[in-house]
């Protein structure tokens, strides 16, 4: 145990921290909305797709109705998808895309994420 601390404190030691002067303390650029694991499957996979059904996402990101349901909704309301409902044949579904919202939204975050990834490799 403490070689591995003190092969941890070596790598720190090396590894240069974010420039806290470029990024502030913490991380306030990152998007909480997005970073949320099932929610980032939900635009990541929006953005690989023009559209996907409910169900579709459901079985990419191995999530309950429940689960999916709720993240959803939260990207909805923050614009970042849209959810179109209809009936094919008799069946209900529902389908949503990415917004030019979710899309900008994404792509900062991706942006974001590079820069913390390529701080960290230096």
């Amino acid at each position: 145990m403490a070689r591995h601390n003190a092969l941890s404190l070596e790598h720190a030691a090396r590894t240069p921290a974010l420039d806290v002067a470029k990024t502030g303390p913490g991380i306030p650029d990152l998007d909480r909305l997005i970073h949320e694991r099932i929610r980032l499957g939900i635009v990541s996979a929006l953005a690989a797709n023009s559209s996907l059904t409910f169900n579709d996402l459901k079985r990419l990101l191995k999530t309950t109705d429940g689960n999916l349901s709720v993240h959803a909704r939260k990207l909805e309301e923050a614009k970042y998808i849209a959810c179109a409902k209809f009936f094919e044949g008799r069946m209900p579904k529902t389908q949503y895309t990415l917004t030019a919202t979710g899309r900008g939204a994404f792509e900062k975050y991706l942006d974001h994420m590079e820069a913390i990834i390529q701080a960290a490799k230096r």
